[in-house]
């Protein structure tokens, strides 16, 4: 991430924290000037470099928080949000797929049934309980904290198919392992997002589904020994967020962020940063009225925001697969362009170990993609991907990222459809990715677009470690007209 030179730091602190204070807290400065008034002084505007610079910053570092918090909201906050699922510590099962009718989250797969639970951590841990699930039917429990790290794991992958129970404890919390406890998951966070995905083996595999779902239970630690409930958390004046689109570009952002970060304790990789915020009155749980704001202050940070989103931009053109942008902190080098743009491109997307996702933006010459033009993508005979889980590929609109409606209802076709796909002559699959159909003979095969633009990601679920090292490489989308 850019940061603001120290010895400019040091000269503007005192300088900086003052304007910011009294600008955002709503000193009139709006007047229009005076004829005659003088141009801005070298202090002045290193003040506006300041005020960009740091609101860029925090731009970035903030953004996978402040869209964290924007999901939960849908979720457990707002009971009249079409998306909302129930309240904390309540685990909300979707026996069927994602449609484009789901729009609280970013390109999600339609693979795989989802469950999911918010857990409020602040009064005491919550235990995680999952049946016995057969082979080879693959499942995982993705654990993320509020930051949108991945800090664990439970499935097929990390602790098997056996039932067990686990135990999610948030910070602060120093008890030792309960009896009957598999594992102790601590996290750093007070509140925690647990995202279930079952595999599904085709539309009549749903009551299978069903059955284990009812497996999945959550209860608080308390309930599951048999002791005395402790005190709840205090209750919370929830912030109500702007949208998905108004995020990007009101100055609300930063409201949301000083709010949502008063339940984050600060971590060590944090602290400086999170100083620098407190240097210029930016606090957590403090309110500042931008109306009432500078002119200048309110233009600086706006133009902070839209360079920051220009980094994360900039960062995504690099990019051609997930590797370095979901995981731990310390699997993403404590990056926080590389979280940003994470959160921008799949957020809750899994980290490498657990699954791979190359993303088809642009086709083999470089070109976006576009449903006024046809694609194929083949794979050849013994060339599909490795993986010890599944493959999909799922077709996005832009700039929503969101499923695509089609006449035939297909958002995807994956590894569990190779039986129904049609075969090259050489053995090998050849799969076509356009608006209109490809023609009778080829619609087995056939992943419908937009009329738009769009594009695709390639998941691939406990893949190889031939994937994971980049050593097997997914095939180029190559235009056919």
């Amino acid at each position: 991430m850019p940061t603001i030179a120290s010895s400019t730091r040091r000269l503007c602190a005192t300088v900086l924290a003052t304007a910011l204070l009294v600008a955002i807290a709503g000193c009139n400065r709006n007047a229009a000037p005076e004829a005659g008034t003088p141009a801005p002084s070298a202090a002045e505007a290193t003040r506006t470099d300041e005020i960009r610079e740091l609101a860029r910053d925090a731009y970035i570092w903030g953004f996978p928080i402040v869209d964290n918090y924007r999901v939960m909201d849908a979720y457990v906050l707002d009971p009249k949000n079409a998306e909302y699922k129930g309240p904390f510590n309540t685990i909300a099962n979707n026996a069927r797929l994602y449609t484009p009718q789901d729009k609280a989250i970013q390109t999600p797969n339609s693979d795989t049934p989802y469950s999911m639970v918010w857990m409020d951590l602040r009064a005491e841990p919550v235990v995680l309980t999952v049946p016995k699930i057969g082979k080879p039917r693959y499942y995982s429990i993705q654990l993320i904290d509020a930051y949108t790290h991945n800090t664990g794991y439970i499935g097929s992958r990390t602790t098997g198919n056996d039932a067990g129970h686990y135990l999610i404890a948030g910070p602060g919390w120093t008890g030792d392992k309960p009896p009957g406890i598999k594992q102790v998951f601590p996290m750093e966070t007070q509140f925690v997002f647990a995202v279930y995905r079952t595999q599904l083996f085709g539309a009549k595999d749903m009551d299978n589904i069903k059955r284990i779902q009812v497996g999945y239970k959550v209860q608080p630690l308390s309930a599951f020994l048999g002791k005395p409930t402790p005190p709840a958390a205090p209750a919370v004046d929830w912030m109500k967020p702007v949208s998905a689109e108004e995020q990007r570009t009101s100055l609300e952002f930063f409201n949301e962020l000083a709010f949502a970060i008063q339940f984050i304790p600060t971590h060590p990789a944090a602290k400086r940063f999170r100083e620098r915020l407190a240097e210029v009155g930016f606090v957590p749980g403090r309110h500042f009225d931008f109306d009432k704001a500078d002119p200048t202050v309110r233009e600086a940070m706006l133009a902070g925001m839209q360079e920051g989103q220009a980094t994360i931009d900039a960062e995504r053109k690099k990019r051609v697969s997930s590797m370095g942008l979901f995981g731990t902190r310390e699997d993403m080098h404590y990056d926080p362009v590389a979280r940003a743009l994470g959160a921008q491109v799949g957020i809750y997307a899994n980290s490498p170990e657990e699954a791979m996702y190359s993303t088809y933006e642009k086709d083999a010459d470089g070109q976006a993609l576009d449903g006024a033009h046809r694609y194929v993508l083949r794979f050849p005979k013994g060339g599909l991907p490795p993986a010890k889980g599944f493959w999909s590929l799922t077709m996005y609109g832009l700039p929503d990222q969101l499923l695509v409606d089609n006449p035939i209802d297909r958002y995807l076709i994956n590894s569990t459809m190779l039986d129904t796909l049609k075969r090259d002559p050489d053995g090998g699959i050849t799969l076509y990715l356009q608006n209109a159909s490809p023609d009778k003979d080829k619609e087995a095969n056939w992943l419908p677009a937009p009329q738009g633009r769009f594009f695709a990601v390639l998941r691939n679920y406990w893949p190889d470690a031939s994937v994971v090292k980049g050593d097997w490489k997914a095939p180029q989308l190559q235009r056919a007209e």
